[in-house]
């Protein structure tokens, strides 16, 4: 009877030492797929890139899709800034010209054009006239593709009698685009279009 007492203590021993030996690598195996999950993460998030072909850097992966908006708004105001900012200098405005025509579609060659045959340019350079441009709000639109924008802002021209101040209303869509270095955000304004430019107040100039 004592035997079998014995044997029965042993046999419960057992499942117990195999009960917790169970439990410890269940426990243990979690741990290392949870590790395993975070380091594949964390490997994703990352890109490797050649310098000049000879050491391997390691280089943050970003998510584009969060700084797309903010992108977008300096895209709009970068190409508003270089196409409306003159100063009485052929190759200033050229090079403002040719860097806001990387970041648009025909419909801002052809306002460009319209302005050539209109003589603007010449007039800037002749009368020593400056405009400058100040952004006051983009409006955009990610609900549908291509994005739409609104731009909003003020010209300020000052010529040698007088200042004036004109809104500038314009808009357009936005689409995506392959990055390059003369246009870096990766974005196309199509369908481009003056809405409003017109005079708002002119402060005339002391003459000494």
């Amino acid at each position: 009877m004592k035997k079998i007492f014995d044997i029965q203590r042993k046999f419960r021993f057992t499942v117990y030492v195999l009960f917790i030996t169970a439990l410890l690598l269940i426990g243990v195996s979690i741990y290392v797929f949870t590790l395993s999950a975070n380091l594949v993460e964390r490997s994703q998030q990352k890109i490797y890139v050649l310098d000049n072909g000879k050491s391997l850097l390691v280089a943050l992966r970003e998510d584009i899709s969060e700084n797309r908006n903010a992108e977008a708004r300096d895209h709009v105001k970068r190409f508003h800034e270089l196409f409306f900012t003159m100063e009485p200098d052929k190759a200033y405005i050229e090079n403002n010209i040719r860097e806001a025509l990387h970041l648009a579609d025909r419909s801002a060659m052809k306002q460009y054009q319209t302005y050539k045959e209109n003589n603007l340019y010449n007039q800037v350079i002749a009368s020593d006239i400056s405009m400058t441009l100040h952004t006051d709000s983009i409006r955009l639109d990610f609900s549908a593709y291509p994005y739409r924008f609104h731009f909003y802002g003020k010209q300020k021209i000052v010529r040698k009698s007088n200042i004036t101040i004109r809104s500038l209303s314009t808009s357009g869509t936005l689409r995506n685009i392959s990055r390059t270095d003369n246009n870096p955000h990766g974005f196309l304004m199509e369908n481009w279009r003056i809405v409003d430019n017109k005079d708002l107040e002119s402060i005339k100039r002391k003459v000494f």
